[in-house]
């Protein structure tokens, strides 16, 4: 495999971030995701970081070094997050469990296998335009499929951001999978929360993704981004790859798993609390307690 990514997280205006995003691939296989917490206190980022970290230990395990069946994966993944996520809340008696919004896209074979629930995105870039995006599980949406509104009216929506579908929810969450889709050199796979798509047109997001160094685009479509959300701006969150044959970029920015063993894995997942970014407020005390906890949920379900 050869392809460029690069990812970032900002709180935008909020006092705290519950987004969180990883990757990790080995020699044949590459795992991208991003997830949305939401939740009072420091439970939102639970629910997240239970959701990418439940991923991201199924593929450590998995990936040997290809995933046998992909959409198998990602379903049980995504179903053994739900349940973490539950698990948790029992176990911390919550009156309201956290939820996570959850998108997650695996390749290999140059094929792109994905799932989502919620509203966080993945956008298929290509030749400069959006291929492909995934439909939101949204109130909004909802009414836009059945004519009541427009993609205007669903910008400025009171509703818009209600979701139908998320992991830790009462009901069982609706995932929903991508077709196997074959990749292209030069196509960019990019994941997303909604502070990010909900404020930049498609086009810009396409067009900066597409003309320069990813390093140098993704930091400035959350510069955007957070301007154009304004006082109020969201967490912002994009985790971005190129896939490539042959690169036009400095070789530094580039990674090439040819060399790489069978069983080595490479993780790209900032712990919990622990990134500056995420402008924490939670006590060190608290963070080490957390992580403790969310590293026994998910243990639960390490099969």
């Amino acid at each position: 495999m050869k392809f460029t990514i690069y990812q970032e997280s900002r709180p935008g205006k909020r006092p705290n971030n519950e987004d969180r995003l990883a990757y990790c691939y080995s020699r044949e296989a590459l795992l991208m995701i991003v997830a949305d917490g939401m939740g009072g206190h420091y439970y939102g980022e639970v629910a997240a970081q239970i959701a990418v970290q439940t991923l991201i230990e199924t593929f450590q395990r998995e990936a040997k070094p290809e995933i046998a069946d992909p959409f198998l994966f990602l379903q049980k993944s995504m179903s053994n997050a739900h349940h973490a996520i539950l698990d948790f809340s029992s176990d911390h008696r919550l009156n309201d469990s956290p939820r996570t919004t959850c998108v997650a896209c695996l390749i290999q074979d140059n094929i792109a296998y994905w799932a989502h629930t919620g509203d966080s995105r993945l956008y298929l870039l290509r030749d400069g335009r959006v291929h492909f995006h995934t439909r939101d599980h949204s109130r909004v949406q909802l009414l836009m499929d059945q004519g009541v509104i427009n993609a205007a009216q669903a910008a400025v929506h009171p509703e818009r951001n209600k979701i139908y579908s998320c992991l830790g929810g009462p009901q069982q969450p609706e995932i929903e999978f991508s077709r196997k889709t074959p990749l292209e050199a030069g196509d960019v796979v990019a994941l997303c929360t909604d502070g990010v798509w909900g404020v930049l047109p498609e086009e810009m997001l396409a067009t900066a993704l597409k003309s320069a160094n990813l390093i140098q685009a993704v930091p400035m479509l959350l510069a955007q981004a957070e301007l154009r959300g304004g006082p109020h701006a969201d967490n912002l969150s994009i985790v971005a790859a190129r896939w490539e044959d042959s690169y036009v970029e400095h070789p530094s920015t580039a990674i090439s798993t040819q060399t790489m063993s069978r069983d080595t894995i490479t993780t790209k997942l900032d712990e919990f609390g622990r990134n500056p970014a995420y402008k924490s407020e939670l006590s060190e005390d608290e963070i080490e307690r957390a992580i403790e906890e969310i590293r026994a949920t998910i243990q639960k379900y390490s099969k």
